[in-house]
């Protein structure tokens, strides 16, 4: 039986159409979706209170839950390294495959060439030092995991993303100055399939893989890519710097007062102005046989063919 948490997010809905055989989610909410073949459980990262339970008859452990988004810096490590503590404590010794989906930001942007497995961490925003955190209490908790390391995940029903299209639909393409910028993508469905790949390789145990398609893009050509697709065309608007850290500044003002956390915070800032959120998916590609085929274009038509029959986009 797989145990997935974080099965009610974006990543996580995708994995639980893909899971073979039995499965549980996961969920801190006492009332949880109807879904036929899923199993869900009440359980709390937080304290421990049901983890131990819900671990019960469970063979492989895909570990998804995580804070992306935080009122505090604490929120962050409360959410991403402590919580991961508290399951990795709870599995080890129980003889199972745990894979833990850790992200590219916990070992931080590439200087040059797109960044290895074995490049050393510098993670330069909270969340990415909270990503560490919870990588290195899962390693010594349990030796034998399997750490997956995803860029930038999109696809349909990812609320990220879909602020960047947002603007394009409305003729506008943001970016913050400084020249251009790379990053490493992946879509969703794909990442699901090198998940369960990492859950069931018998080279997996152990090892720590980035998750993502073969090259890079550039923020240009992805706003590029979907005006094209949406037969719109933006005008772009440059934001200097100091008004990039002023605005995550009002942001963060906004999100106390309103006390719901938002996208945007001067660490995020920081971590937009970085020249390359690059990573090399050579290692999955040769030890689990991964791949990531969809190519951008495809991920984006597939993605905005979504979110207009969502009602999410309008174009």
């Amino acid at each position: 039986m797989f145990l997935v948490t974080g099965g009610t997010g974006f990543i996580g809905r995708h994995l639980l159409e893909r899971v073979p055989g039995p499965v549980r989610c996961l969920t801190r909410r006492a009332s949880a979706p109807s879904v036929s073949s899923v199993e869900f459980v009440q359980a709390d990262l937080a304290s421990g209170a049901g983890v131990a339970e819900a671990l019960r008859g469970v063979t492989t452990v895909i570990h998804l839950a995580g804070v992306t988004k935080a009122l505090r810096p604490a929120d962050y490590f409360t959410g991403n390294a402590r919580a991961s503590e508290t399951l990795a404590r709870a599995a080890a010794g129980r003889g199972l495959r745990f894979v833990h989906v850790s992200s590219l930001a916990a070992v931080g942007p590439a200087d040059s060439a797109p960044l290895t497995e074995d490049a050393p961490p510098r993670p330069i925003s909270y969340y990415g030092k909270s990503k560490l955190e919870g990588e290195q209490a899962v390693r010594a908790l349990i030796p034998d995991a399997v750490i997956v390391r995803p860029p930038v995940v999109y696809g349909p029903a990812d609320t990220g993303v879909l602020e960047i299209f947002r603007s394009v639909a409305r003729g506008w393409s943001l970016e913050i100055s400084g020249g251009e910028r790379w990053f490493s993508f992946v879509y969703v469905a794909d990442l699901v399939e090198g998940l369960l790949r990492a859950a069931c390789h018998p080279s997996a145990p152990g090892r720590t893989y980035f998750l993502a398609s073969p090259e890079p893009a550039t923020w240009t050509e992805l706003t590029a890519l979907a005006a094209r697709i949406m037969n719109m065309r933006p005008r772009r608007l440059r934001l200097p710097v100091p008004l990039a850290y002023a605005a995550g500044a009002g942001a963060e003002i906004w999100s106390r007062l309103t006390g719901k956390p938002g996208v945007i915070s001067r660490d995020k800032v920081s971590e937009a102005l970085c020249r390359r959120w690059t990573c090399d998916s050579r290692r999955a590609a040769r030890e689990l046989g991964f791949v990531a085929s969809t190519s951008l274009e495809t991920g984006v038509a597939a993605t905005l063919s979504w979110y207009k029959e969502a009602g999410w986009l309008t174009y």
